[in-house]
């Protein structure tokens, strides 16, 4: 079974993201920073990330290198309600996918189908 770690510290969008991805075959843990998410790494090997740029103790985009130094096959989609330029850095950083705030659950079922096959 494949297994994903939401990094996200709104409510709304971590309960979002399990209710659209909760009985697609897929596992699914959350935690609400980026220190949570480096402990939750050195102990558990999720397939995908999906991380949240802004969180309460920084930005995932500059956690991206770090995850991506320790686990370069990890796969990371960044979520963001940052334009452009925010999607330029994620994907320099080693983002696999950017998907800009509010995307469609299509947009998200193709990322994620794209990125655990």
């Amino acid at each position: 079974m494949k297994k994903i770690l939401i990094v996200e510290d709104e409510a709304d969008m971590c309960l979002l993201l399990e209710i659209l991805l909760t009985g697609r075959g897929i596992k699914l843990d959350h935690v609400k920073s980026i220190s949570s998410a480096a402990e939750y790494l050195q102990s558990h090997s999720p397939s995908m990330v999906i991380l949240d740029n802004k969180l309460p103790d920084g930005f995932g985009i500059d956690f991206i290198p770090e995850i991506k130094k320790v686990f370069p096959d990890l796969k990371v989609i960044m979520i963001s309600g940052l334009g452009d330029a925010a999607k330029d850095v994620a994907l320099d950083n080693g983002a696999d996918i950017f998907l800009h705030k509010p995307f469609t659950k299509d947009q998200l079922f193709q990322s994620v189908k794209n990125l655990l096959n």
